[in-house]
């Protein structure tokens, strides 16, 4: 298809294993200056899961259902693999493309929205691992945000309806529906078009589903008590939603693309157990995994890239050269993972 000649999958990576827990915590902070005892905390989360984060499972299946969906439209292009932060790492992919002849390819990243870590940083890290691979490396053109897409928005709605009926037989109008995405530091907001991305999803998806009662809310911040981050907390709206005497509540992860540690300690284990004591129901939405509406948003996303063809987006084509720009506060480089 035109000059292209793979496809390239981009995401943040994940330990498969006990041993990979620490090794892999300090890629994630690496130029932080965050020292090991700080990261032993969090190694726990990963240690309740046999040292395991899903996302990596998540990405073979997303791989390997984008390549029957690529197949069915009769698209011969391979499709390649490489991670932030953990195995297979971007630059190892890189190089493998590069020894396999690949000279172009189309990347699409695990992240819907604009922000410096879930946009930029990635195209940062592209651009990294080509330098490091060196002459040959393939030219690799990043697939644009997909919030707004139709398909990831019908996964979302489709398991957010999902999620609302196993509350059943409590009405709709007796449930509160948190919209759920990792927050980031106000400082890197301020650059960004993230928050507002996020709300256009959540009013979008409530009112497809007429929900009248709703919020969106944060989870999975990392940053010292003195940097300011996006809130609410998703613990403290569950104790604010207790207070004002909220039974049921269904968290809808809208920020996250697939069930990695974020999901199944930050939303499954903490904020479930939270719940639980204090008697509200929870039920947590799927996010968008492998539905069939967000696989095959992708393929059109690819095609549209290689065929240079406009998009329905409220974003541009192209991201500009100063597009979420984010230099963090010094004080943030000593900051817990």
């Amino acid at each position: 298809m035109s000059s292209f000649d793979a496809i390239l999958i981009v995401s943040f990576g994940g330990p498969e294993g006990p041993a990979d827990v620490m090794p892999f915590l300090r890629n994630v902070v690496r130029g932080k200056n965050i020292p090991d005892q700080r990261l032993v905390a969090v190694a726990h989360h990963y240690d309740l899961f046999g040292g395991i984060s899903p996302i990596n499972g998540q990405n073979r299946r997303l791989i390997s259902a984008l390549e029957a969906e690529l197949a069915s439209q009769k698209i011969k292009l391979p499709v390649y693999w490489g991670n932030r932060n953990w195995h297979p790492l971007l630059a190892d992919t890189i190089k493998q493309m590069k020894d396999a002849g690949v000279k172009r390819a189309v990347a699409f990243v695990t992240s819907a929205y604009s922000s410096y870590s879930g946009c930029r940083q990635y195209r940062e890290d592209i651009e990294r691992a080509c330098a490091e691979v060196g002459d040959g490396a393939p030219v690799v053109d990043k697939v644009r945000v997909f919030y707004d897409q139709p398909g990831f928005l019908v996964a979302n709605e489709h398991h957010l309806r999902q999620a609302l009926a196993a509350l059943n037989p409590i009405d709709v109008k007796d449930v509160h529906v948190a919209f759920s995405a990792h927050s980031i530091p106000i400082s890197m907001a301020d650059g960004c078009r993230y928050y507002s991305q996020l709300m256009t999803v959540a009013q979008t998806l409530s009112e497809r589903i007429a929900i009248r009662n709703w919020k969106l809310v944060f989870q999975s911040r990392s940053g010292p008590p003195s940097q300011p981050w996006l809130e609410p907390d998703i613990n403290d709206h569950i104790r604010s939603l207790h207070e004002s005497g909220v039974k049921n509540i269904v968290v809808a992860p809208i920020g996250f693309v697939s069930d990695h540690m974020e999901i199944v300690y930050d939303l499954d284990t903490e904020a479930r157990q939270l719940c639980a004591e204090l008697g509200i129901n929870m039920v947590r939405a799927q996010t968008v995994g492998t539905h069939p509406a967000f696989i095959t948003m992708i393929r059109e996303l690819i095609v549209d890239t290689i065929e240079g063809r406009s998009n329905a987006s409220a974003e541009p084509e192209l991201c500009s050269v100063t597009c979420c720009i984010y230099r963090p506060d010094p004080a943030s480089r000593n900051a817990r993972p």
